[in-house]
């Protein structure tokens, strides 16, 4: 008979304690260790974030605060960090072609996401970057150039429209790297434009230049240099223009053109307010250099002398420069033992590099020969070759970096795109050297807000030669740069948490679907079909998967981006929060060379870790579908994989940072298919009749006859504001239910069983457990979690049952005459297993461990006194925590944020009793 109690106390527990084993390990050995003890997490010797030689980094920057005098409506998501020498910095606003702010001192905190993590890996308490040295020169949000005159247009300082530039008025497209200098490529009007920024010391001043070639300027275009709102005085003298601050004019903002040119580029004031250079009309390409400087008026004088100095041309960037990166990394593979049907190969990472550099790969891409690229969370593109059977000799070359938290690379016609938050970069190698010269802006079309969890999510693409990407929802986790705009969430852009198609060319986007919460994306190369999966949390109360067709909305109220009240769309299934908490891409299986995974859709959960696999039931009426887990070893984090075109394996991505059950680092996978017989559930069919599970291999008669060796469960979700959902019978009463089990069938090819199930109708979670044999003897204990969208009639004979009993369906039940079991008894034993089992152990500590965990710890916990985010203070007795395990978003501890979801109807009186047994044992108490 199948003991339900029993498989989850022992195999369960078995699993988690082989994971926590696991994971104990990697806390002690990174991933890819490269056979050195020395690359332990804590004791890798990285370098800075910033690397000197490199001349800049993506991020969002808040310049709102600089100070009396400078513009309040100063922010930007897209913008270069610039490196310019004489510790003279500014960032570039690429979406407005402006320098939003320039300064002298300290570079920017590195507090953005990936910047607090680089090398505390499992801080998520990332701030906003703001402007900590010496703010010399900004403008206000809006265009930096502009044709005809200087156009000026009103923001509302509090939400900005995060989209660049109409292309017609001014397009970003793209930046040079020539050494230690950018070369800034972008067009206005007609004009096409390429800048290298810089900086100058004259006495012990600092002055910030702009070399900048202009060509094909059928009108006059202008360029905002500075904005001084509290002036006090302003001049034009020859080619220099003044605005002046202070009652007595003793602070000075100028603009010049250094030396002579053959054509005028006039400086000037706009409004008593503006710095700006008027570029002419010109039938030829023509050459200035743009020098902008504040400091006391007493040293105009000098400023006047340094302004009849020559400037330097722009150096020759167009066929590329030298190599910032020359050396090649070797390191060598894990191969893992052929003991089941899949197994994990581990790619050694190059974490001992000549940079110092951490490497956390975030998404994996082929070329045609086999080479591969990675992109890493800190924004650098690694090439490897030497992917062959043994994994000896991986050779790894940085390509590219200074991207903006890229999770995303696609290798197309053998050119290597990677989406982060400045759009969709396509990498170009001008020289052939191995690096990436020209960071080219294939598509910003896309709104991209600051908020630093609306993610570039996703990048993929599609056979019609279009992208597909996705956008995280602008989630309120942490600091905020927008209005709220529903619990759990901020304005953001008008796009965030939605999918969306960009064209070929990159030039047009169309909205495909809203109203998701952190949805990432697979897409079958073949046939075009487009999946998401998408974030448990506030208006998601479970992990789903979707089909994605457009026009669909997917239930999340503040990234809807539309007034029709549309109906939302169902998944194709959902997965408890036990089994996926946090989920992130799919891939397909195309080929020929992963066995039974063949033509398979694999999702990958970051929760879990690991690989499942999902099944389709495209016969029902609405097309539903479900999931089993891929047994294998997951050192670290799933998030994206592809399959390699040479030996047709799946290769697998993934780095941790948010609340996972692995402790690992970072790693990079190959999920090979041994040849080894495989026991996973390969199809799945629910209707009125009840379950049609069929697996890879034959399966015992008599085990699958038996219904005692299945045990079926269902539940709802409700959907509401709150982060996550309880549990909840058809009624609406909390818990699940059980469903009898009144026959099982096995199908003439002995792969397939048919459960009777009297009284299926659509449901929103169900979950099927067996104990079954193979017909070779091996022991077949697992679980299948799936969604029944539509329960119609299934044709039994079609899947190979004959002879089925329907009236079984509707024979009255017998009447229990056993005595009722008793409850079973609190313990703090059991309290430890629920905390397993209900993936606990990936949020909370058992001791007082912080690092990575998204609540608070548990040792000490009991009766010490809690302070909430609203100020307000409790003891943590008996009732707290029944409250937060029933009801947690009610009270939110300071310092964290809403992350947790209600175990109504999940975990009975017994279980929630002995969880608070557990957690006063770690107490002491």
């Amino acid at each position: 008979m199948f003991d339900f109690l029993k498989y989850w106390s022992k195999k369960s527990a078995a699993v988690w304690i082989g994971v926590l084993g696991m994971t104990t390990i990697l806390l002690t050995g990174y991933t890819g260790n490269q056979n050195d003890v020395s690359n332990q997490p804590d004791s890798l010797d990285l370098a800075s974030f910033v690397e000197p030689g490199f001349p800049f980094i993506s991020t969002s920057v808040d310049a709102r605060k600089l100070g009396a005098g400078f513009p309040n409506d100063n922010q930007a998501a897209r913008t270069l960090a610039l490196q310019l020498g004489n510790n003279a910095y500014a960032c570039f606003d690429t979406d407005l072609l402006r320098w939003s702010v320039a300064w002298t001192g300290k570079f920017l905190p590195m507090v953005l996401m990936a910047q607090v993590s680089y090398k505390d890996f499992f801080n998520k308490n990332n701030n906003i970057s703001r402007v900590t040295g010496d703010g010399k020169i900004a403008t206000g949000a809006y265009a930096g150039w502009t044709t005809g005159k200087p156009v000026y247009a009103a923001t509302d300082p509090n939400q900005p429209s995060w989209k660049p530039l109409p292309a017609s008025e001014g397009r970003w497209n793209g930046v040079y790297v020539y050494g230690d200098k950018a070369i800034l490529h972008y067009s206005v009007g007609t004009a096409n434009v390429f800048e290298l920024p810089g900086s100058t010391a004259f006495e012990d001043q600092v002055a910030f230049t702009r070399a900048i070639q202009a060509g094909n300027v059928t009108n006059d275009i202008y360029l905002t240099a500075a904005e001084v709102r509290n002036s006090t005085g302003s001049e034009v003298k020859g080619r220099i223009a003044y605005i002046y601050q202070g009652a007595n004019k003793d602070t000075v903002t100028a603009v010049g053109i250094l030396g002579k040119s053959k054509v005028s580029w006039q400086p000037g004031v706009t409004d008593g307010r503006y710095l700006t250079v008027r570029v002419p009309a010109s039938a030829r390409a023509t050459e200035a250099t743009v020098v902008v400087w504040k400091g006391l008026a007493s040293q105009v004088k000098a400023f006047e002398k340094f302004c009849r100095t020559k400037p330097a041309p722009l150096p020759d960037f167009s066929k590329g420069g030298p190599a910032n990166w020359k050396e090649t990394v070797v390191t060598k593979g894990k191969l893992a033992p052929d003991t089941a049907a899949f197994v994990t190969d581990e790619l050694t990472l190059p974490l001992h590099n000549p940079w110092k550099r951490n490497v956390r790969v975030a998404d994996m891409a082929f070329f045609k020969d086999g080479r591969a690229a990675v992109v890493t969370f800190e924004g650098d593109v690694w090439t490897i070759e030497g992917i062959d059977k043994e994994l000896g000799n991986l050779k790894w070359k940085r390509f590219a970096s200074g991207l903006h938290e890229p999770m995303s690379v696609e290798i197309v016609k053998d050119t290597i795109y990677v989406f982060d938050r400045n759009g969709i970069v396509r990498l170009n190698d001008l020289d052939q050297d191995g690096m990436a010269d020209y960071y080219e802006n294939f598509s910003n079309v896309m709104s991209q807000s600051a908020e630093s969890r609306e993610w570039a999510a996703d990048l993929v693409y599609s056979p019609d030669g279009s992208f597909y990407i996705a956008k995280g929802g602008s989630l309120s986790n942490g600091p905020g740069m927008t209005a709220v705009a529903g619990k759990g969430f901020r304005v953001g852009s008008d796009q965030n948490g939605t999918i969306l198609k960009i064209s070929p060319d990159g030039r047009k986007s169309e909205v495909i679907a809203t109203g998701l919460r952190g949805p990432y994306l697979g897409l079958n190369p073949e046939t075009g079909v487009l999946t998401a999966s998408d974030q448990q949390g506030n208006f998601v109360p479970s992990t789903p998967i979707y089909l994605i067709k457009k026009g669909d909305y997917y239930g999340v109220e503040p990234t809807a981006h539309r007034t029709d009240n549309p109906p939302i769309a169902p998944p194709l299934t959902w997965i408890p929060h036990s089994i996926d908490r946090s989920s992130i891409g799919q891939a397909w299986v195309i080929g020929n060379k992963m066995g039974p995974l063949n033509g398979s859709l694999i999702h990958f959960s970051f929760g879990h870790p690991g690989l499942f696999r999902v099944l389709i039931d495209s016969a029902s009426k609405v097309i539903q579908g479900g999931v089993s887990f891929i047994n294998a070893n997951y050192p670290a984090p799933t998030s994206k994989g592809v399959l390699n075109p040479i030996d047709g394996q799946m290769y697998v991505a993934g780095f941790n940072l948010w609340g996972s059950s692995s402790n690992g680092i970072s790693a990079l996978l190959r999920l090979r298919y041994t040849g080894k017989p495989s026991y996973m559930p390969n199809h799945f069919r629910a209707g009125k009749q009840g379950i049609v599970l069929g697996f890879d291999n034959a399966l015992d008669a008599t085990a699958a006859a038996d219904a005692k060796n299945f045990a079926v469960k269902r539940w709802n979700y409700k959907r509401t504001e709150e982060y996550g959902s309880g549990h909840f019978k058809l009624d609406g009463t909390t818990g699940e239910e059980t469903l009898p089990v009144v026959a099982s069938y096995l199908s003439a090819d002995r792969k397939k069983v048919l459960l009777l199930i009297p009284e299926m109708t659509e449901i929103m979670q169900m979950q099927v457990s067996y104990e079954l044999k193979a017909a070779d003897g091996h022991q077949m204990n697992d679980q299948f979690w799936f969604t029944v969208n539509s329960a119609t009639d299934m044709d039994l004979q079609k899947y190979g049952f004959t002879n089925v009993d329907l009236a079984l369906l509707t024979a009255p039940k017998p009447v229990e005459t056993a005595p009722m079991a008793k409850a079973e008894p609190a313990t703090v034993e059991k309290g430890k297993e629920v905390f397993q089992k209900m993936a606990c152990s990936g949020c909370h500590s058992e001791g007082l461990r912080t690092k990575g965990m998204y609540g608070p710890p548990f040792q000490n916990l009991y009766k010490s006194q809690r302070t909430f985010d609203d100020g307000t203070t409790t003891v943590a007795d008996e009732n707290y925590l029944r409250e937060s395990i029933l009801t947690p978003s009610k009270h939110i501890v300071k310092g964290y944020n809403e992350e947790m979801p209600s175990f109504v109807g999940v975990l009975s009186d017994s279980d929630i009793e002995s969880v608070i047994m557990y957690i006063k044992s770690l107490s002491g108490k």
